[in-house]
């Protein structure tokens, strides 16, 4: 229980962080979304080599050699994080922040579709009935938007497979993290020299407080990973569904609230149904877990008796 409870608090304050990157992405403009990308990748990985030299925790690396499987699943995770990363970046900085707060709310839906699609897990009525209003929500954000709402679905899917993974690899969150950014720095470097060679990088050229912000987009970067990496192996995959509530409210009120995003009715209409879904789903939820808790409480009864 205490390491339940550990990892419940982990994964509030990455979610937590991460409702309240729209403040932050907007502040790195001149750069666009594929060089911030970049640099989060490579500062990212300069923060947890930090966090691991002060541990002088080294020797996971050469066990984790000797473990291909363990591998491939962080380079997996690693691809689904960069296009997470940037489409999210993509969407802030181009006005589209509650279009992405849409993403994160319909990711719990996504990880129960994710449950019967790739773990054969059978839906509970309520679930079903959760799962067809987000259907009906995505189906009339289309209509308001005149489009798919692609950053949406990008951002839901690709955060909601990566959790998967993470939990799949079993891996410690900062020692994942570390493969993870290893796996994405020589393309990151790569394309930074391109830029600076080319002249196109605003690294340097956008004044000291620029470059502190992009350098610091490494660290900002990493906490929350670490967090939800620590979470995510510590509770199950429904409690990081309803964790994950948390970043999307914050994320809707930066969009409407600070970013002054226009919500014409028929969005609201749309999100409507979203929170209905998600209102239903995380009744169900709470009491299926009721309904387990008693019934485990009956069994330990039970063989109290009987011994």
């Amino acid at each position: 229980m205490p390491d339940l409870r550990r990892g419940a608090l982990y994964g509030i304050a990455a979610y937590t962080m991460w409702g309240l990157f729209p403040l932050y992405w907007p502040l790195l403009k001149p750069s666009g979304a594929v060089e911030i990308l970049a640099h989060r990748m490579v500062w990212s990985l300069l923060a947890v080599v930090a966090v691991l030299a002060i541990r002088h925790h080294w020797s996971w690396f050469r066990t984790l050699a000797g473990q291909p499987r363990k591998l491939a699943l962080l380079t997996i995770a690693a691809i689904l994080v960069t296009i997470n990363w940037g489409t999210y970046i993509y969407a802030v900085n181009t006005g589209h922040v509650v279009e992405s707060a849409l993403g994160y709310f319909i990711n719990p839906l996504v990880n129960v579709l994710f449950g019967v699609a790739l773990l054969r897990e059978r839906l509970r009525p309520l679930q079903w009935a959760a799962v067809g209003f987000g259907a009906l929500a995505v189906l009339v954000l289309t209509l308001d938007y005149g489009r798919l709402p692609w950053i949406a679905l990008t951002l839901a899917v690709s955060f909601g497979l990566y959790g998967l993974v993470k939990k799949r690899a079993n891996v410690a969150a900062t020692e994942a993290l570390a493969v993870e950014t290893l796996v994405l720095l020589l393309p990151a470097l790569g394309y930074l020299v391109f830029l600076q060679t080319t002249g196109a990088a605003t690294f340097g050229q956008a004044g000291a407080w620029h470059v502190v912000l992009l350098v610091g987009s490494g660290l900002i970067t990493a906490v929350p990973l670490i967090c939800f990496g620590a979470a995510a192996i510590r509770v199950p995959l429904s409690t990081m569904g309803l964790l994950q509530y948390i970043a999307p409210i914050l994320q809707f009120a930066c969009g409407v609230l600070v970013a002054k995003e226009v919500m014409p009715s028929s969005r609201w209409i749309g999100f409507s149904i979203v929170w209905l879904a998600l209102a239903l789903f995380t009744y169900d939820s709470i009491r299926a877990a009721r309904a387990a808790a008693r019934s485990r409480r009956s069994a330990r009864a039970l063989d109290h008796v009987v011994t």
